[in-house]
């Protein structure tokens, strides 16, 4: 199935999607968060829909969409999981996943304006496939085991600011990955049983000129094998979101500009719709 969230930022209503029709669900969960997945709330809502059962929503192409998951207890990011990439950053493929961690407040939707920070020059896009948890990961005994954990797939841009997260780190790399709204979530998630996760195509955009092209094929870590490893060193709870690396076609390579207000960028991977967002200047200078 294939869920999103419709309306103004902070009033998003969760629905569910058939072709080009949006029908909510609000009669069956609060929102599309920790709750909706420990309640089995995606099973009832395939059995509503079936029995016609729930209400169109209308005029929902006008609607905002939302981020597809409410506000995530954790963020948690793979780096440098694609060997070009890790080429074009400098640096030798890693031998172990590299982590480091968003905050909620970076989520937003897929189609919202994205601020560059104050005093950014190197603003950076990553097209990324995001990973929802759908039930407790602690401890897993094996990577197959992990993808039984997942509940859903969806795209993500992690907005990067290079030289925060290189040149002011303090030797990791937060800095330069938190500021407010630096991670665009949607249009909507795909539940596991409908995404193969292994061979993907995902790319990336800037005002129209291709920059990312790659396929989730080419990951060092692959998402099992990234979910068992995380539950070897935290719990991953319902609801909390895997950001698994960026394929090369970054402007750190060196080969592109960094954003500049007004620039757009689009993302899209196969299967999971596309982001369109227009960047601007701190204080919305455009």
């Amino acid at each position: 199935m294939k869920f999103a969230r419709l309306g103004p930022e902070g009033q998003e209503r969760p629905v569910v999607l058939v072709d080009d029709q949006a029908f909510s669900i609000t009669s069956l969960v609060d929102d599309i968060d920790a709750g909706f997945w420990t309640s089995g709330a995606p099973g009832r809502i395939a059995e509503a829909l079936a029995a016609g059962r729930l209400p169109l929503v209308e005029d929902a192409d006008r609607l905002r969409i939302g981020a597809p998951l409410a506000r995530p207890g954790a963020l948690v990011c793979v780096g440098l999981n694609y060997a070009a990439h890790a080429a074009e950053s400098g640096v030798q493929p890693p031998a172990a996943p590299v982590i480091f961690l968003k905050v909620p407040n970076t989520v937003v939707g897929p189609d919202d304006a994205v601020t560059i920070p104050r005093n950014s020059t190197k603003t950076d896009w990553e097209v990324e496939l995001g990973v929802v948890i759908g039930s407790r990961a602690s401890y897993l005994a094996t990577p197959e085991e992990a993808l039984g954990h997942v509940g859903g797939y969806f795209i993500a841009n992690d907005v990067s600011e290079r030289e925060f997260q290189l040149e002011l780190s303090g030797g990791q790399w937060s800095k330069g990955k938190v500021s407010p709204g630096f991670s665009p979530l949607g249009p909507w998630l795909v539940t596991a049983d409908e995404i193969d996760p292994s061979r993907l195509g995902l790319r990336s955009f800037v005002n129209g000129e291709p920059r990312q092209d790659s396929s989730t094929a080419d990951m060092i870590f692959d998402v099992a094998y990234i979910v068992h490893h995380l539950s070897q060193f935290m719990t991953l709870d319902p609801g909390d979101v895997v950001l698994t690396g960026t394929p090369e076609g970054v402007a750190l390579s060196g080969r592109f500009p960094y954003l500049a207000p007004g620039d757009v960028v689009e993302l899209e991977i196969d299967g999971l719709g596309r982001q369109r967002q227009e960047f601007v200047g701190f204080g919305g200078v455009r």
